[in-house]
């Protein structure tokens, strides 16, 4: 059974929450194979044609969990794990045969942005937010923040949001092309299941084919991606990187 992963299904629309609710959906690799072991599910489910990623608790996910870097008795092995883990599961969603319909609802920090920047369609809640924090943490970028949002957003505009660690907010996201639209908090869930339906009705080889055009060629973002990890897993063993960690955890 999982633990941080819900799965419920519909005739034709599958929704995962993300479920880790007491540490605001914040990722540990364990929580992202759970992602993966229900995305691999998914793909054999007869009649599924579109999927709804959505969140539990106050915030959509916040990154890694800092707390877990710092308790981890070998902190580099621990993120080569999970930015390795995070990579294989953003392929699995841009891989993913049928839509994703991302309705995030809160905030959005560090390497959980590649969950949104991976989904197909994205609804964000007026108080939806999304921020890097790595200038402030002594992090790398990843989560696509180098791989995947520059080509979205211009790669000047990316480049001052992470090196100043700015903030985007969801009326940014929605102009600069990062989501869809704005949709009031009370009524994202559904919004996204309703879109997800209509996507339901179309004819889904067109659906899928079209899905596998738009993401292109999946081995030059796993490059990318595998970039964002070497460079992670070379500057978290650094004094910078845990005297970061230690001054986030006592703020």
């Amino acid at each position: 059974m999982s633990q941080f992963i819900l799965v419920e299904t519909h005739p034709t629309i599958a929704l995962v929450t993300l479920n880790r609710v007491e540490r605001h959906n914040a990722l540990v690799p364990e929580f992202l194979r759970e992602l993966i072991a229900a995305l691999t599910a998914l793909r054999e489910q007869p009649g599924l044609r579109a999927l709804v990623l959505q969140a539990n608790g106050r915030s959509f996910s916040t990154g890694g969990d800092v707390r877990a870097f710092a308790d981890a008795l070998d902190v580099q092995t621990f993120a080569n794990d999970i930015v390795g883990t995070l990579n294989q599961t953003i392929l699995a969603l841009t891989q993913f045969p049928m839509p994703i319909v991302a309705a995030v609802h809160g905030i959005v920090t560090g390497g959980s942005l590649g969950l949104v920047l991976a989904s197909d369609l994205v609804f964000v809640a007026p108080q939806a937010s999304f921020t890097p924090y790595y200038s402030v943490v002594g992090f790398s970028p990843d989560g696509g923040w180098t791989a995947m949002l520059p080509a979205i957003i211009g790669a000047k505009r990316a480049s001052e949001i992470v090196m100043l660690n700015q903030t985007i907010t969801a009326e940014q996201a929605v102009a600069w092309g990062m989501a869809n639209r704005v949709v009031a908090a009370e009524e994202i869930r559904a919004e996204a299941f309703a879109v997800a339906q209509t996507i339901a009705q179309k004819k889904p080889a067109s659906v899928t084919r079209a899905k596998r055009l738009l993401w292109g060629d999946a081995a030059q973002l796993a490059q990318k991606l595998e970039a964002e990890r070497a460079q992670f897993v070379e500057q978290i063993g650094t004094t910078e990187a845990r005297a970061g960690m230690i001054g986030f955890l006592k703020r």
